[in-house]
């Protein structure tokens, strides 16, 4: 009894949440971090469709513009196949399969560069700047925004690499969790372009 009133006078602050009652943190922040994201990218997205539907500027993209669909089209398939691979090694890490795992992350992070670069290249090459009028200041803000999270992306998978190469990640959720956050990332990223792609490419 005498043990419990001395750690009682030691302790600051609440004490500790039941296992039950926690929620892990990395994941939280994780999430926390996405739902800010989501309403920065929202705030782009209300400007997109006041231009194009309140300001009704005449047809959408201008005539002037031509975006390259088909490589944009191809660059989805690559972006959305990277999803594909970090579950697979996510998945893998949770059986214990450091092969998957290696590939997994590999994969996922070679289709990440590859999609950054090919739209690097799609601004070197389309043809019109930020700079040209409501269009153009719409289509570089959402997709450049979105290159942005990529590129954050990739340095979280980069990190989840070299801990992968170096034996970190085991088959505990809490030995996983460098593997699982930058995966739910990841999947953000790619859902985000999905609705990039539609909004400025298709629609």
């Amino acid at each position: 009894m005498e043990s419990a009133s001395v750690a009682a006078e030691h302790q600051h602050g609440p004490p500790e949440a039941h296992q039950s009652s926690r929620f892990d943190r990395q994941t939280l922040g994780i999430l926390l971090f996405i739902v800010s994201e989501v309403m920065l990218i929202g705030a782009f997205f209300a400007s997109y469709f006041f231009l194009r539907v309140v300001a009704n500027e005449g047809p959408w993209p201008p005539d002037q513009f031509e975006l390259p669909v088909a490589v944009a089209g191809v660059n989805t398939a690559i972006l959305l196949s990277s999803s594909v691979t970090v579950h697979w090694a996510l998945e893998s890490v949770r059986r214990g399969q450091r092969r998957g795992l290696l590939l997994g992350m590999g994969a996922t992070w070679l289709l990440g560069f590859t999609f950054l670069f090919i739209q690097i290249n799609e601004y070197v090459h389309i043809g019109f700047s930020a700079r040209d009028g409501s269009f153009g200041t719409i289509f570089y803000g959402l997709t450049g925004l979105h290159g942005a999270h990529v590129f954050v992306g990739l340095l979280l998978l980069s990190f989840a690499n070299i801990r992968i190469w170096r034996g970190h990640f085991g088959p505990k959720a809490k030995d996983h969790l460098g593997v699982e956050v930058p995966g739910i990332y990841w999947h953000f990223v790619d859902g985000m372009w999905v609705i990039v792609f539609t909004t400025i490419y298709i629609l």
